[in-house]
């Protein structure tokens, strides 16, 4: 009844409104309509000169409609980005680390909320520029396949379900809860099969079968496409030989016809300009319009639709009718932002400067980051108790580095606390805290700070990475592969440093390391205490880091990514096959698996439900367990459920298949319970080119990681 009543009330306030006025046909500004009618209804109005404006990302006004100009091209990987004042998130490696989806949705809701408040707060002055929008091409949802890939930091790691689990999540925050009435809308990028080389990006041809391209690079993106993300963006390279913007296979019968995509597709910025300049498999900037047009594309980041698109139509590659084909899904996601509502009808209109980095928003980034990073060592030494702690000595080049908190694709805050200063903060004046720099990224001579380290009870040496080393192309430029690792290591200076640190003194050394992949810390751990992957932990990283050393929150995140020994046992980087990459087909040694992470407590678990026996295809895997905290600290838990498959060629050696992530006090005991649905055991028979569930025996096994099963029960499918 009260929909209804609300309907009523926003039509009359529709029939009332005089600001459209000057319009020929209200029609697309009717919120009584649906989505389709009106965006049909817009169409309708506009000029061919109009609607091809339409189609790049820096939409111009149309004066006589009043619709005021809009530009696309916005970002909110971990917050809003580049957009100025807005709450600084953890990294996306980082959110992954959490294996918490809850927590992640919390983080993108909250984005969405200050995209909401930035926009309201810009527009109001008449602004309607570039990452003020309420559009984002977040989230990065490619495989990180390979550690040496600088813009791994985007994403939510090696997995493809845990990739699909947070990409889910991510986009339900940024979205909300109404399809036709976005809060935001997310885009998914990059289709597909995208992962480096940076530097070799717009040139790049990806080489992949179909087992892998099904099993590994689309499963997170159907995945997301079935849960209503709203726009997916196509990305640089070839796969196959096939331009991810303009091949058909990607776009055109996979995205749009096998799985029934309704959004928008758009192209990474001037990747259309690559097709005909670098990948060189369309001559001429009007036939890569026409063909981007043609496979399915709707919004140019860049100017050649809007430049070349009538051209082509004239040369009779294309027809107008292609045109509005291909601006429809552009509009439809207009009106479900409410671009053509009268503004008092938002649920969102409200939403101002209290709602931008507020207390709320701000603790949330905190426990974000205290949930993100992963206790990799501890030799009894932690948590520090503050009481016995009268001194401490801070040092290395990240522990006062605002890039060491930010990561990439970042926005900015006031209240960016570094981790010299959460640690000062924490322990209060009556503790003697110093802080020395010690050694940059180069130097491996002079060091600084070893002299005073030996007079305090404890170190904090925060090394490691940060964005100019590793990142995508173009911005992280004190790489020297075009944004890209070489190697896994730490920096040598930063090894030397810490070398020299132990050397000296027999105080605790306590090491954090900065960075959002793999790395080498058999290189650190000799001379450490203790060793925390801090990864980006965005703005409230020092007080997030102090909380965890203090023992305010035990350690509970799980690394989303395999820290392997050396590149040296990985395929070539540029090899896009699975063979002998990540935990579900690397059978060698590691340094630390996927899922790996310490605890300041110990859970104990047991089963209530087991697997059944017997399973066919439309059956589903229900398990239930008791899990009980048997150490002294209230901590979460990442429970995390594999699949071993059977021993059959080229079948994984295990894959994870369910995660839960549950909170559990001191002495306290929960049920937990989780559902695998049998059809996702399916892999793909290159035979018969489609899904296929194999019959054979089957093992379920709740880990503590990948390496590590807890309790193991088999099971057959026949």
């Amino acid at each position: 009844m009260y929909q209804k009543k609300h309907l009523i009330v926003l039509c009359l306030a529709f029939l009332a409104n005089i600001y459209i006025a000057n319009s020929q046909n209200s029609d697309f500004r009717n919120s009584c309509l649906s989505v389709d009618e009106r965006a049909a209804a817009l169409l309708k109005e506009l000029t061919l000169d109009e609607k091809i404006g339409m189609l790049g990302y820096v939409s111009p006004a149309i004066e006589r409609l009043q619709i005021p100009a809009y530009n696309w091209w916005n970002e909110a990987l971990h917050g809003v980005a580049r957009a100025g004042k807005a709450t600084v998130f953890p990294q996306a490696i980082a959110l992954a680390a959490t294996f918490d989806s809850v927590l992640v949705q919390n983080v993108a809701d909250a984005i969405s909320t200050e995209a909401r408040a930035k926009y309201n707060l810009s527009t109001g002055m008449g602004r309607h520029i570039q990452y003020m929008g309420i559009n984002f091409w977040t989230p990065n949802i490619n495989i990180f396949r390979d550690p040496r890939w600088g813009r791994g930091q985007e994403t939510y790691g090696e997995d493809p379900y845990l990739t699909s689990v947070m990409g889910k999540s991510f986009v339900k925050g940024l979205q909300g809860n109404h399809q036709d009435k976005l809060k935001t809308a997310a885009g998914a990028k990059h289709l597909a099969v995208h992962s480096g080389p940076e530097d070799d990006r717009h040139y790049f041809n990806a080489i992949v079968d179909e087992k892998d391209l099904r099993e590994t690079y689309l499963p997170a993106f159907k995945a997301l496409v079935d849960n209503g993300v709203e726009a997916i963006m196509c990305a640089y390279n070839r796969v196959n030989g096939e331009p991810c913007c303009t091949g058909e296979t990607l776009l055109k019968y996979i995205l749009r016809k096998e799985w029934g995509f309704k959004g928008h597709v758009v192209t990474d910025c001037w990747a259309l300009d690559d097709i005909w300049l670098r990948h060189k498999t369309i001559p001429t900037r009007v036939e890569v319009a026409a063909a981007a047009i043609k496979a399915g594309v709707n919004l140019d980041c860049a100017n050649i639709l809007q430049d070349d698109v009538k051209k082509a139509i004239e040369q009779g590659l294309i027809t107008e009718e292609d045109v509005n084909l291909a601006l429809l899904p552009n509009l439809r996601t207009q009106v479900k932002l409410g671009f053509y509502n009268n503004p008092d009808e938002s649920p969102y209109a409200r939403f101002g400067v209290d709602s931008i980095s507020n207390p709320y928003h701000i603790g949330l980034s905190r426990t974000a980051a205290a949930r993100s990073m992963v206790l990799l060592k501890n030799n009894g030494i932690l948590p520090l108790k503050k009481q016995e702690t009268a001194s401490m000595m801070i040092v290395g080049e990240n522990a006062a580095s605002i890039s060491a908190l930010a990561g990439n694709y970042h926005g900015l805050s006031e209240n960016m606390v570094t981790f010299v200063e959460g640690l000062v903060k924490a322990t209060g004046p009556a503790t003697a805290i110093q802080y020395d720099m010690g050694v940059n990224y180069i130097d491996t001579v002079r060091f600084g700070g070893i002299w005073a380290a030996g007079f305090t009870d404890v170190t904090i040496a925060v090394l490691g990475l940060n964005p100019l080393l590793e990142g995508e192309e173009g911005d992280a430029f004190l790489s020297q592969s075009g944004g890209d690792k070489e190697t896994l290591n730490i920096p040598r200076s930063h090894i030397l440093y810490l070398k020299k640190l132990r050397e000296t003194n027999n105080k605790p050394v306590i090491t954090v390391i900065t960075g959002g992949s793999t790395l080498n810390i058999k290189d650190v751990e000799p001379y450490s205490d203790a060793v925390i992957m801090a990864w980006y932990p965005g703005e409230q990283g020092g007080n997030a880091l102090a909380d965890i050393l203090f023992g305010d929150v035990s350690p509970s995140g799980r690394l989303p990514i395999t820290f392997y020994n050396d590149v040296k046992d990985l395929p070539d980087y540029a090899d896009y096959s699975m063979k002998n990459r990540t935990y579900r087909y690397f059978g060698g040694e590691v340094q630390y698996p996927f899922g790996y992470g310490l605890s300041y407590t110990t859970f104990e678990y047991n089963w209530i439900k087991k697997p059944l026996k017997r399973y066919s295809k439309n059956n589903t895997i229900n398990i239930e367990l008791k899990i009980k905290n048997t150490g002294k600290f209230d901590a979460n838990e990442a429970v995390q459920v594999y699949i071993g498959y059977p021993s059959l060629d080229r079948m994984p050696l295990k894959e994870l298949k369910a995660i839960s992530n549950v909170r559990v006090k001191a002495g306290e005991e929960k049920t937990v319970t989780l559902t695998i649905p049998v059809s996702e055991l399916q892999k793909w028979d290159l035979k018969a080119n489609n899904w296929k569930l194999y019959k054979g025996d089957y093992k379920l096994m709740v880990s503590k990681n990948a390496n590590e099963p807890l309790m193991v029960e088999s099971f057959t499918i026949r």
